[in-house]
């Protein structure tokens, strides 16, 4: 299936909503008007980015209170490690 430029940037306005990408979200209004869609479907693709930024973010949320409560405390706090680095948390 081919995409039209149009239907390209409508996509491209919802990944840059997810991608919490603010220049990326304004280049890709001004090329899907540009493309030919109205600002009833950039308001749609935008919309429909919101949601599953949020989604992800709850689920995210989710997954780091169930790790948090699974943790073993150590002194001090709990310690986690990740790319080489330690960090002491709450």
């Amino acid at each position: 299936m081919e995409m039209n430029d149009k239907i390209r940037e409508l996509i491209a306005v919802g990944a840059s909503i997810t991608a919490n990408c603010q220049p990326c979200l304004q280049i890709h209004v001004d090329k899907a008007l540009k493309s030919g869609a109205d600002q009833q479907e950039v308001s749609a693709a935008i919309e429909i980015g919101n949601r599953v930024r949020k989604g992800a973010a709850a689920k995210m949320d989710e997954y780091c209170s169930n790790r948090h409560a699974a943790a073993v405390p150590v002194a001090g706090g709990v310690v986690m490690e990740g790319n080489g680095y330690q960090f002491l948390g709450p």
